[in-house]
C-alpha cells in the first residue's frame, strides 16, 4: 500500500457521506425529521454556522427580516435588550445593540463544498454535471421505479451495478460512449482507482466525493436511506451509495474521454490550493452571533406570551356533573383547535392528546394487500401484523388506472372511449370538485365495516416472521402504558372516543406528510380500532384491574377518524355499543359535527380563496371542496406555525388560546411521580415534535436547498420522490406551499412536573438528552404546585420570570381567530 492510499479510507468516507446527506424516506413513508440531523451533536447555533459554511445553507432569516419584525412588534424590544444584556453584559450592551440594529454585514455565503469540482468547468471548459446528471438521474429513476415503468431493470435482484453491466452488455445501445469506461465497469474497478484517474492525488479524494454527491444531494440521500433501510421500498431494489459513486465516476471518465480522448490530465495538475478539511471548526463570526441573538429574541417573544398565558391562566371551576365523554386525540398541533371547540360545545367532555399510533406498533395488511403497511413511528420495527378480513362489498375502481391501460390494445381502447369522459370530468372538476377513486382519502384507509384480526389466538402462526395479532397480555401491557402515560387511570366516562387522524387531497405528491407522523405518514384509523378493541376486551380489563386500573363494565371505547383537510369524522364499530351508549353517542356525534364545522371556519382564515365571514355551513362546504380540488396546492397548511408542545394535564392550557401552534401531549404528574412515563413521552416528543418543527424551520429559511421549492413544477420520479422537470435532482424537505406562513422558531416544550423530575426524565436516554442539552428544542418546567417556571439552560434549570406582557381575555375563540389571517397573540378564554 503506497502513501497515497493511506490518505483516503473509502469506508470511512462513505460512512461520513451517508451521515451528512439528506435522510428522507420515499414519498409513501414521508416522515418529518431534523434536516441537520448530522450536526445534532453540536450546539444549535454552532451547527447553523458550520452547516452554512460547509454546504452553503441559509440557516437564519435574513437580517433585514429580523429588523423589520422589530419595527412591526413581532419581536419584543424589551426581550431583545434582555438577551443582549445577558450575553454581552452592561459594558458592551450599547455597542452590540448598535451592531444588531444598524451595522451592515457581508451576507454572502461561500461554501466549502463545490470548490474542487468546479475546476472542471474553470480549467477544462467542461460541465460534468450537465454531461452526466441527465443519464444518471434517468437510470436511477428507472432502476428504483415503484410502478410507473412497464418494464423493470434486468437482474435488479443482484444489485445496481450488476444490472448496469447486464444492460450495457445486452442492450442495443451502450450507456457509455467510450471503450475505457466500459472496460473499467467490466473489471469492477474500485472507487480509489477511478479517483486516481480523475483526481490523481489521494488528499483530495474525500473532498471530491463530497463535491460530487452534494451536486445532487436528493438522489444521493435517497440511495443512502434505501441502503440502510431497503424495506422502505415496497418493491425492493438492491443499491448502495458505493455503487452510485462508482457508476457516476465512470460516467465522468466517459464524458471526459469523449471530449478529450484518453490524454487528459487528472485534476491535480490544475489544483493550486491545499486540500481542505471540510469539517474543521468554523472561525468566529460576529454576523452569525448577531443572527443568533435576533433568533432568540424572535423565539422568546412568542415563548414569553405563551408562558405568561399558561402561568396566569385563571382557574376554572370544574362541573360537578359526571363526565359526559372522554376523547383521545393525536398530540398533533392540528388537533389543538378541534379539542378546544369540542370542550367549548360540551363543557363536561374531557380530551387527551397522545401519539396517534396509540401505543400499538404493527404492520397492516388490507384486503388483497400485496404489501404490508407500517403503522407506527418510523424508527420502530414492529413484530406484529394486523390483517383485514374479506368483506362482500369491493372498493370502487377506476379503469383509467387499470394495469392493462399500459397494454397496446386495451390502452388504445381506454384512450378512445373513457378518454373523452375523462376530459369532460376534468372540465367539471374545475367548477365542482368531487371525490374520485384517484383521491387520496383518509377514509379509504379503513372501510367503516371492515373487520380486523386483532387478537392472536395461535402464537405459532406467523406471516413473514410477524405474529398475527396481539395476545391478551400484550394488549393489556399496551393499554396500561397509554392510560398511565396520559393520566387516565380512574373516573372513566361511559364513552371514550379514540380519534385517529388523516387527510384527503388530490394531485398532492406530499400527501403522506399530511397524515399521521406517528403512523409513518398514514391515517391512524386502524390504530384507533386496535386500541378500542383491546380496551374493550374483558380479559384485558381483568388484567388491568389487577394492576389498579378499573374500567367500569358500562364504559366502551369507540374508534374514529378525523379528516384534517375536510374536517369530517367517521366512527367505527357503532353497532357494538350498548343501548344506553348508542343514545349518548348520537348526542355526542352532534357535538363533534358542530366542533368540526367551527374548526373548518377557524382554519379558513388562512386561505385567501375563502371568505371567513360567510356562514359556518358555507365555509365548511368550501373547505371540503378545497380538499379535492385538482388545482389546489394547499389542501391545508399542515403543521405550519407549530412552535411549542405542552406535556401535562389539560387544565394547564384548556382556557388558553394557542392559535393552533402547540402540540399537546397529555400527562399527569400525580400518576407518574418518579418520571418514568414522562421519560417515555419525551423520548417521542423530542424527535417527533422536534423533527416536525425543525423540518419546517429549515424548509422556511432555505426553501431552495433545504426545502423542496414550489410544488407546482414537481414531477413524481418513480413514485419515490419529486423533482423539477424530468431530469432534476430529488427535492428533500417541504414545498413552499407548506411553509409560507410558518415562523421559523425552535420548539418550546413545556412540561408540567417538578424540575428535578423533568431533568431525570430527559437524561435517561442520551439520544433524547442531546435534543435538550444542545438546544435543538427549548425546555421549560412548570411546577404543578407553585406555577413557577424553570428554563433549562446549560444542563440545569433556572427560574424564569416572564417579561411583562398584558395578556388579553376573550369571550369566544372562534370570533377572535377569524379577525386576522396572521399569527395571533396568545390570549385567555373566559
Amino acid at each position: 500500500m503506497n502513501s497515497t492510499s493511506l490518505r483516503f479510507v473509502e469506508e470511512a468516507t462513505l460512512h461520513k457521506l451517508s451521515h451528512f446527506l439528506p435522510a428522507q424516506n420515499p414519498l409513501k413513508d414521508f416522515v418529518h425529521h431534523n434536516t441537520l440531523h448530522a450536526f445534532q451533536d453540536k450546539d444549535f447555533f454552532t451547527a447553523l454556522q458550520e452547516s452554512s459554511g460547509i454546504f452553503g445553507y441559509k440557516t437564519f432569516l435574513p437580517l433585514s427580516d429580523f429588523r423589520n419584525k422589530l419595527k412591526n412588534n413581532q419581536i419584543n424590544s424589551e426581550i431583545l435588550d434582555k438577551i443582549i444584556y445577558q450575553k454581552k453584559g452592561e459594558d458592551n450592551f450599547s455597542s452590540w445593540k448598535e451592531n444588531i440594529l444598524h451595522k451592515n454585514y457581508d451576507e454572502a455565503i461561500h461554501p466549502k463544498i463545490g470548490k474542487l469540482r468546479s475546476l472542471w468547468k474553470e480549467k477544462y471548459a467542461i460541465n460534468l454535471d450537465k454531461s452526466t446528471h441527465g443519464i444518471l438521474f434517468r437510470i436511477l429513476c428507472s432502476y428504483l421505479d415503484q410502478g410507473i415503468s412497464v418494464w423493470t431493470f434486468p437482474v435488479h435482484q443482484d444489485g445496481f451495478l450488476a444490472s448496469i453491466k447486464e444492460l450495457d452488455k445486452n442492450g442495443v445501445f451502450s450507456i457509455f460512449s467510450t471503450a475505457r469506461a466500459k472496460k473499467l465497469l467490466e473489471e469492477d474497478t474500485s472507487i480509489y482507482k477511478l479517483l486516481q484517474i480523475l483526481v490523481g492525488e489521494g488528499l483530495y479524494f474525500e473532498n471530491y466525493l463530497f463535491d460530487q454527491q452534494f451536486s445532487h444531494p436528493g438522489w444521493s440521500g435517497m440511495i443512502a436511506t434505501l441502503e440502510s433501510n431497503p424495506t422502505s421500498l415496497l418493491d425492493e431494489r438492491k443499491i448502495t451509495l458505493k455503487e452510485l459513486i462508482t457508476f457516476e465516476l465512470l460516467l465522468e471518465i466517459d464524458a471526459l474521454d469523449k471530449k478529450f480522448g484518453e490524454n487528459w490530465e487528472p485534476l491535480i495538475s490544475k489544483i493550486t490550493f491545499d486540500a481542505e478539511n471540510l469539517f474543521s471548526q468554523s472561525a468566529y463570526s460576529e454576523y452569525f452571533e448577531v443572527l443568533s441573538i435576533w433568533q432568540e429574541a424572535f423565539e422568546w417573544t412568542f415563548y414569553n406570551q405563551a408562558l405568561t398565558g399558561l402561568q396566569h391562566k385563571t382557574s376554572v371551576k370544574t362541573s360537578k356533573e359526571t363526565t359526559k365523554f372522554q376523547a383521545f386525540f393525536c398530540m398533533d398541533d392540528r388537533e389543538c383547535s378541534l379539542r378546544r371547540h369540542v370542550e367549548a360545545l360540551e363543557p363536561n367532555a374531557k380530551t387527551f392528546g397522545t401519539a396517534a399510533f396509540f401505543n400499538f406498533e404493527f404492520f397492516y395488511q388490507p384486503i388483497n394487500g400485496k404489501f404490508f403497511t407500517k403503522l407506527c413511528p418510523a424508527p420502530v420495527t414492529p413484530k406484529f401484523l394486523i390483517k383485514e378480513l374479506p368483506r362482500k362489498k369491493k372498493s370502487a375502481k377506476d379503469y383509467h388506472y387499470h394495469k392493462k391501460s399500459h397494454s397496446l390494445v386495451f390502452g388504445w381502447l381506454i384512450s378512445q372511449t373513457l378518454g373523452y369522459t375523462s376530459a369532460f370530468k376534468l372540465f367539471l372538476n374545475i367548477f365542482k370538485p368531487s371525490m374520485s377513486p384517484a383521491t387520496s382519502s383518509s377514509f379509504k384507509h379503513l372501510n367503516k365495516k371492515s373487520q380486523l384480526v386483532i387478537e392472536n389466538t395461535n402464537p405459532k402462526e406467523t406471516i413473514k416472521g410477524l405474529q398475527v395479532g396481539f395476545s391478551v397480555e400484550e394488549m393489556a401491557n399496551r393499554v396500561e402504558g397509554i392510560l398511565k402515560s396520559i393520566g387516565l387511570v380512574e373516573n372513566f366516562a361511559p364513552l371514550v372516543y379514540v380519534v385517529g387522524h388523516g387527510a384527503t387531497s388530490v394531485n398532492n405528491t406530499h400527501f403522506a406528510g399530511y397524515d399521521c407522523g406517528a403512523c409513518s405518514g398514514r391515517p391512524s384509523s386502524v390504530n384507533a380500532k386496535v386500541l378500542s378493541f383491546a380496551a374493550n376486551h374483558v380479559k384485558v380489563r381483568e388484567i388491568l384491574a389487577e394492576r389498579g386500573i378499573v374500567i367500569p363494565a358500562e364504559t366502551q371505547f369507540l374508534p374514529a377518524l378525523h379528516d384534517t383537510t375536510r374536517d369530517e369524522i367517521v366512527f367505527y364499530d357503532e353497532a357494538l355499543l350498548s343501548v344506553v351508549n348508542t343514545f349518548s353517542h348520537k348526542e355526542n356525534s352532534k357535538t363533534f359535527t358542530n366542533a368540526l364545522a367551527n374548526n373548518a371556519k377557524e382554519r379558513s382564515r388562512r386561505f385567501d380563496t375563502i371568505d371567513s365571514n360567510l356562514s359556518i355551513s358555507k365555509v365548511h362546504e368550501k373547505i371540503k371542496n378545497r380538499s379535492v380540488s385538482l388545482f389546489e396546492p394547499r389542501p391545508e397548511l399542515n403543521h405550519a406555525t407549530n412552535a411549542m408542545c405542552i406535556v401535562g394535564r389539560r387544565s394547564v392550557s384548556d382556557h388558553v388560546f394557542l392559535d393552533r401552534r402547540s402540540f399537546m401531549n397529555s400527562f399527569d404528574y400525580e400518576v407518574d411521580p418518579k418520571g418514568d412515563y414522562l421519560a417515555g413521552i419525551l423520548n417521542a416528543v423530542a424527535p417527533v415534535g422536534g423533527g416536525i418543527n425543525l423540518e419546517y424551520y429549515f424548509s422556511r429559511v432555505d426553501n431552495h436547498k433545504l426545502g423542496a421549492g414550489s410544488k407546482l413544477p414537481h414531477n413524481v420520479m418513480g413514485l419515490i420522490g419529486v423533482a423539477n422537470g424530468i431530469d432534476g435532482d430529488l427535492r428533500p424537505g417541504l414545498p413552499s406551499q407548506m411553509i409560507e406562513v410558518h415562523d421559523p422558531l425552535r420548539l418550546l416544550i413545556v412540561v408540567e412536573h417538578f424540575p428535578e423530575i423533568v431533568k431525570y426524565a430527559i437524561t435517561k436516554s442520551p439520544a433524547t438528552y442531546e435534543w435538550f442539552i444542545n438546544n435543538w428544542v427549548n425546555l421549560v418546567a412548570l411546577d404543578p404546585e407553585t406555577k413557577e417556571l424553570y428554563r433549562f439552560v446549560k444542563g440545569e434549570f433556572e427560574i424564569y420570570k416572564p417579561v411583562s406582557y398584558n395578556i388579553q381575555t376573550i369571550d369566544n375563540s372562534l370570533e377572535y381567530a377569524i379577525t386576522s389571517s396572521e399569527n395571533l397573540n396568545i390570549t385567555l378564554i373566559k
